[in-house]
């Protein structure tokens, strides 16, 4: 990981901003760079390389005036590839958060996460996670149904991958992971990237999908 992130805020909401802006001020670590109340004037700073770096990582919402979160996303990829984006938003609509993850999104929140889930999901994305609101695992998982023959877990991942993965699905986060199996958050890294190589996939939105697709969770997984 970097050791300063850079963090760009395109967010409508002022009370919002002045929110995101207190939970990053004082984190060590990461650093917000710039703020934008549309996606135009954030695209155009960016073409006009003010600021003349580049954020590691942009929090985008979706209800934006004039260019929407979704349209802006498609631009933002295109100017800085290199760039990760994380949705916080209060849309938990289905076709948002389908859009999102396909057009590239590293992470999807709601804005009823706390700063703390905030910034840890900061942390995750750029450490190589990808962070899920709980309630967006459960669609992830509930929308997808198995297309083949149910895999055996132990032919493809290993007992603690799947442990992992169980829990990548019902939406924590890196350190939740680390904290609840009383291991360092380098190994759940590691776990996570062997999980990813193994089933062929970049992120836990897509590992998750093609777990539930293949076989490796119930057809009718419990969440909490």
């Amino acid at each position: 990981m970097k050791n300063e992130i850079k963090v760009m805020l395109v967010e409508d909401h002022a009370g919002y901003r002045e929110v995101i802006t207190e939970a990053l001020e004082c984190e060590e670590g990461i650093r917000l760079i710039s703020q934008f109340a549309t996606a135009e004037i954030a695209l155009r700073s960016l073409r006009d390389a003010t600021p003349s770096v580049p954020p590691d990582l942009i929090l985008l919402d979706l209800n934006l005036p004039g260019l929407s979160g979704l349209e802006a996303l498609h631009y933002f990829k295109q100017t800085i590839p290199n760039t990760e984006i994380v949705i916080l938003t209060q849309s938990d609509k289905e076709a948002d958060i389908v859009q999102a993850i396909s057009l590239g999104a590293s992470g999807y929140l709601l804005k009823s996460a706390n700063t703390t889930q905030i910034r840890e999901a900061i942390r995750t994305v750029m450490a190589g996670g990808s962070p899920l609101d709980p309630r967006i695992a459960r669609f992830i998982l509930n929308s997808c149904q198995p297309r083949h023959p149910k895999a055996k877990p132990e032919n493809v991942l290993y007992e603690r991958e799947m442990e992992i993965l169980t829990l990548l699905a019902d939406g924590l986060l890196q350190k939740e992971i680390a904290d609840k199996l009383y291991i360092s958050s380098n190994t759940v890294m590691t776990h996570i990237r062997h999980i990813y190589e193994k089933l062929n996939v970049p992120n836990a939105p897509s590992a998750v999908r093609k777990a539930y697709r293949i076989g490796l969770f119930p057809t009718k997984r419990t969440l909490r």
